[in-house]
C-alpha cells in the first residue's frame, strides 16, 4: 500500500449539505477502489488564485489515504466528471 493525498476544490456557491455529499462521494470512491482513508483535512473557504468557472472562491479539502498503485488513476477518472469539483489533484507525498 502506498500513501496518497487527494486535494479537491469544491464549488463555494452550493449548500453545506451538498458540499458534504461531494466530499463523502470522494471518500466512497477511495474506499471503492481498495483505499483506506487516514485523514481528512478541511481548510474551508479560500480565495482562488484565479477565476475558475466565473468563481473567485472555493472550499479546500485534503484527503490522505493508503491504496494500491492502480487506485489513483481510477479515482481521478471518476472525480474528473463530478459536478461541483472545480479542481483536484492526487499526489504521492515524499516520505523523507
Amino acid at each position: 500500500m502506498n500513501k496518497y493525498e487527494l486535494a479537491i476544490v469544491v464549488n463555494a456557491n452550493i449548500e453545506d449539505d451538498e458540499r458534504t455529499a461531494v466530499v463523502d462521494k470522494c471518500k466512497a470512491l477511495i474506499e471503492r477502489f481498495g483505499g483506506s482513508i487516514t485523514n481528512v483535512d478541511e481548510w474551508g473557504r479560500k480565495k482562488l488564485a484565479y477565476e475558475i468557472q466565473k468563481m473567485k472562491e472555493g472550499f479546500y479539502y485534503f484527503i490522505q489515504f493508503d491504496a494500491e498503485a492502480t487506485a489513483p488513476a481510477e479515482i481521478e477518472n471518476r472525480v474528473r466528471i463530478m459536478d461541483n469539483i472545480l479542481r483536484f489533484l492526487i499526489v504521492k507525498p515524499n516520505e523523507a
